[in-house]
């Protein structure tokens, strides 16, 4: 190739790249859509670390779709840039989702989540204890451990009755409408059916967490 040829190949390369990025960067916008693949909340919620991007799970201990997908969605946010603020909070439109909140926040309290937070999804979806009371939850905390007097402690402290409260709250502020779904950055609402399916409902919300990267 003669240096003329070279010249006129180098041009034409600085011109198409930025088009041809911008054409990526076009399908990747036009990827997923507000109020087709993700909902978008009417009134942000504020989060708990405005420094960082926010990924909220709101599960139910008692939700087969909600157990299915736990081991898929802590592999991903293990995957997660030090810039997002991944966690997780229970959903509660009965009696017993109470009764679950609690455990959770019971489990946080003692800090023993990453010790029981597997265990009580087990007794419901593969052991069909429905932990429907004080009782059955003590039960489950003493085969790992944890005393009664520390478990009733801890599941009628103050910390834990706040965390119940604040966790309702911030459901209904979402408006939450199933389990599992996901909230990112307190703006946009991620459900299984809108996105079409828990495994997709991730990329939405990788898409999303770009979305407010860039914007920052």
């Amino acid at each position: 190739m003669n240096l003329l040829a070279l010249i006129r190949t180098a041009c034409l390369s600085f011109f198409l790249l930025p088009l041809i990025a911008c054409a990526e960067a076009g399908n990747q916008a036009d990827r997923f859509q507000a109020g087709v693949h993700y909902a978008l909340i009417a009134e942000p919620v504020k989060t708990r670390n405005p420094k960082k991007i926010e990924v909220v799970e709101i599960f139910w201990y008692g939700c087969s779709h909600c157990f299915s997908f736990e081991p898929q969605l802590h592999k991903w946010a293990a995957t997660l840039a030090d810039d997002v603020d991944f966690w997780q909070s229970p959903a509660m439109w009965r009696e017993n989702m109470v009764v679950h909140a609690r455990a959770y926040f019971a489990a946080q309290q003692l800090g023993k989540l990453d010790t029981l937070h597997q265990p009580i999804f087990d007794a419901l979806n593969i052991d069909r204890n429905p932990l429907a009371d004080e009782a059955a939850v003590g039960e489950l905390f003493a085969k790992h451990g944890i005393s009664d007097e520390e478990f009733k402690k801890a599941y009628h402290s103050f910390a834990v009755t706040s965390g119940v409260r604040l966790a309702d709250q911030r459901a209904r502020k979402y408006k939450i409408t199933g389990t599992p779904e996901m909230v990112v950055n307190g703006k946009y609402r991620i459900s299984a059916r809108m996105a079409g399916g828990t495994g997709q409902m991730l990329e939405v919300a990788d898409f999303l967490i770009n979305k407010e990267r860039a914007a920052r």
